[in-house]
């Protein structure tokens, strides 16, 4: 899927906000972390930080395809793409159930772009998980499309997932902004054509190379406003393309 799929709008105006959620709405890139460590530990393997950070962003496809190779699952337990998706997925909703890790800031800054945008969510997550989140938090009826890992053959970094959830929603690249906490976040808004505010959290900081792709970087999501969502906008605009 590619950035001339859909006809651009009419107008340049800013029209909707589409949201990652691990990371950006809910806390849980650690706790995907300490899952999965703990089933490496469980096989007597190891998942370091550098795999975990292989992962994020990505859909159940590739993270599991990649704990398959770096685990060496097959060789291990026996263990295939289907069977880690399922265990680590399991762990996971597990834990939401337990505790659901919303970001500070989150609920308010989805509410506070509805109130004036589309609003959309676009993540790597399964659909099991993300519909657990969105009604676990109240988010289900602001979101005028929900676009998850599994609805797309290529994830994040690919633009393919963006693309997707603008045109569930009618909306031309040009004239939205994506906020994200990952270097395949940013790097999946940017190949779809949208602006990109990076927003990422305490426990994994971007490059400067990742950096450098944002049009507008907050620290936290309290900091989004209105103006701020122009902001990146109207520097994505002026960016050559």
């Amino acid at each position: 899927m590619n950035a001339t799929n859909l006809s651009p709008s009419s107008s340049s105006s800013l029209q909707a906000v589409v949201f990652d959620m691990d990371g950006v709405l809910i806390d849980t890139e650690i706790v995907w972390q300490r899952v999965r460590e703990d089933f490496a530990e469980s096989i007597g393997a190891r998942w370091t930080t550098e795999d975990q950070e292989s992962t994020m962003g990505t859909n159940t496809a590739a993270w599991s395809r990649i704990m398959v190779e770096r685990l060496q699952l097959r060789e291990r337990n026996g263990m295939d793409e289907a069977a880690i998706a399922r265990e680590i997925v399991g762990r996971m909703l597990a834990q939401y159930q337990r505790h659901l890790p919303l970001r500070a800031g989150a609920i308010e800054a989805v509410r506070m772009a509805a109130r004036s945008h589309v609003v959309a969510l676009a993540t790597g997550s399964p659909a099991e998980l993300a519909r657990y989140v969105l009604e676990a938090s109240g988010l289900a009826p602001l979101m005028q499309a929900v676009v998850c890992g599994d609805d797309v053959e290529h994830g994040k970094p690919a633009p393919d997932i963006y693309l997707l959830a603008l045109s569930r929603i009618g909306v031309a690249p040009h004239a939205a902004v994506g906020i994200e906490d990952s270097a395949n976040g940013l790097r999946s808004l940017k190949a779809a054509g949208m602006a990109a505010i990076a927003a990422p959290g305490a426990d994994y900081p971007l490059s400067a190379e990742a950096l450098a792709l944002a049009d507008l970087r907050i620290d936290t999501m309290q900091a989004l406003t209105p103006e701020l969502l122009q902001q990146a906008h109207a520097n994505s605009a002026r960016t050559p393309r």
